[in-house]
């Protein structure tokens, strides 16, 4: 075994240790309300977070509560996109939350996570602006005057840039604070990135009209973020068609380019990862992979939640089991809708 093997083995071994925590601060979702936090030492406590996100932490104690539930709102929408998948954005209780797949390979699931973890943030830092919860921050002010359209620029628009500059600086702290021209590096910071752009280019222009009854002789309108389930599933559509790159060096700098020189370059609005997929059929618990036994499973599906591919020709189980459903709805002057609760057995497939 050479001194050059050796000292390549070791230098992956530090860059797996060193990315081990890189999507950690999701952690902060596992614990209660951060409301509280009033003094800058309990940011030192919150588990998952590296230095320089504790450092951001106290000098941004207010904004902590919505970054919690910013990584709430990311593994919901996670969970969410995979429900049907071999995959399905579980969670553990121990870090790294997603395990290695996420934290250590650079998988097309490692890249929706970040994705979608960023985007979380600068969206729930937002809201917290337009809802006053924030001294920092509050309505976007720039937006103002008459639009090109024609209406009036008033209300409260919403102020996507500081969320998204709130995002850059914490989420992608540890990518800009050393290594930042590994491959993973640039991966990880790219696809931050494409997360954020998802929502910028999805925002919704919001109005309300004035005048006698309803005449809309006057509009005023305001600029609004996309519901995030919307931001979910444009981030998921470029999950579908990521690109796997790897690193050049143009010039002097290190970038990400298309493995294969055939397909087109990637935009900044696409995902981008560096390995292949495990097929997650199997447990794997050090590295996070649960395996798809018990899962349940559409029979007659010959999609990925069909039982062939999701059992992964392990065959699958049926049993009768009794669903409570309402039904007999009707609506009430006024105004409610009243409904009986029916009771019936419906046939579930499970993988062995």
């Amino acid at each position: 075994m050479t001194s050059e093997y050796l000292l390549r083995s070791l230098l992956m071994l530090i860059l797996a240790l060193f990315y081990a925590n890189a999507s950690n601060w999701l952690y902060l979702a596992k614990l209660s309300a951060m409301g509280s936090i009033s003094e800058e030492e309990t940011c030192e406590k919150l588990k998952g977070l590296i230095q320089k996100q504790v450092q951001i932490c106290k000098r941004n104690v207010e904004v902590m509560d919505a970054v919690r539930r910013g990584a709430q709102l990311a593994i919901d929408e996670c969970q969410f996109q995979f429900r049907n998948r071999r995959w399905n954005c579980s969670t553990m209780d121990t870090l790294p939350i997603f395990g290695k797949v996420v934290s250590q390979a650079g998988t097309r699931e490692a890249a929706f996570v970040y994705a979608i973890s960023s985007a979380s943030v600068a969206l729930a830092v937002t809201q917290a602006c337009s809802s006053g919860e924030l001294e920092k921050c509050g309505c976007d002010r720039n937006v103002h005057g008459v639009s090109p359209e024609g209406f009036q620029w008033s209300g409260c628009s919403d102020n996507i840039a500081y969320g998204v500059a709130f995002s850059q600086s914490f989420v992608d702290v540890r990518e800009r604070s050393k290594g930042s021209s590994s491959s993973r590096a640039l991966m990880n910071l790219h696809n931050n990135e494409a997360g954020r752009k998802a929502i910028l280019n999805n925002m919704l222009v919001e109005c309300k009209c004035h005048g006698v009854s309803g005449s809309c002789e006057v509009k005023t309108c305001w600029r609004a973020m996309p519901p995030f389930r919307k931001v979910g599933n444009v981030i998921k559509e470029k999950f579908d068609g990521a690109t796997e790159v790897e690193q050049r060096k143009i010039g002097t700098t290190k970038v990400l380019v298309p493995k294969n020189s055939q397909f087109k370059p990637h935009t900044e609005e696409d995902l981008v990862y560096l390995d292949s997929s495990p097929d997650f059929c199997d447990r794997d618990a050090k590295s996070g992979v649960l395996g798809t036994a018990g899962r349940y499973c559409n029979k007659t599906s010959k999609a990925i939640d069909g039982c062939e591919l999701m059992c992964c020709g392990r065959g699958f189980q049926s049993e009768e089991v009794e669903v409570v459903d309402r039904c007999s709805c009707k609506f009430h002057w006024c105004c409610y809708v009243k409904c009986k609760q029916c009771h019936k057995k419906v046939e579930m497939h499970s993988c062995r």
